[in-house]
């Protein structure tokens, strides 16, 4: 009933699958953006990547900045970047890869795929950070979004189920429907 269509609030990369934040007004879009920049939306990820990070959980700290070459723009690690900082924490494994949940606490342009293949662990299906199958989707999923939007209520807490081509690797490391 709404006179204009929701607008996107955040984004997703066109591979990942998942949870989005629209906003319905420009009101809202103003207070999401507000939320988003603040640091109090939780944005939870899953990620199935090859190998395995050296702890079963830590923390990411490496700064990210825009790199432009013949591919166009991309991300690349750089001290003289801006902050990045993602956790993660191992949720499965089994032959060679590695399921993760990932929270990033900063926004960056590809943080989680340019973090994980930094790390050794590149996303299964990363096109532009690792060397993987050109067939292969992207095993990157934004699981669960959690928005204050008003104080003294409970937040707004979403969950999205994996991809079909996500939950073949998921279960594969242990994960059940």
């Amino acid at each position: 009933g709404l006179p204009q269509r929701p607008h996107l609030a955040h984004r997703l990369d066109r591979d990942t699958s998942g949870c989005l934040v629209l906003g319905r007004h420009a009101k809202a879009l103003r207070r999401l953006g507000a939320l988003f920049s603040s640091g109090q939306v939780k944005k939870t990820y899953w990620a199935v990547v090859r190998g395995a990070p050296a702890q079963p959980e830590g923390r990411i700290d490496l700064p990210l900045m825009k790199r432009n070459d013949k591919r166009g723009w991309f991300m690349k690690t750089d001290p003289a970047g801006q902050q990045a900082i993602t956790d993660y924490r191992t949720l499965g494994a089994a032959d060679g890869i590695t399921w993760l949940e990932l929270t990033p606490h900063t926004g960056r342009t590809h943080q989680i795929r340019v973090h994980l293949a930094e790390t050794g662990c590149p996303i299964l299906g990363e096109p532009i950070y690792a060397e993987e199958p050109k067939d292969l989707p992207l095993h990157l999923h934004a699981r669960a979004v959690t928005v204050p939007l008003y104080p003294g209520r409970d937040p707004v807490a979403v969950t999205a189920e994996p991809p079909e081509h996500l939950r073949a690797a998921l279960r594969r490391c242990g994960w059940t429907d």
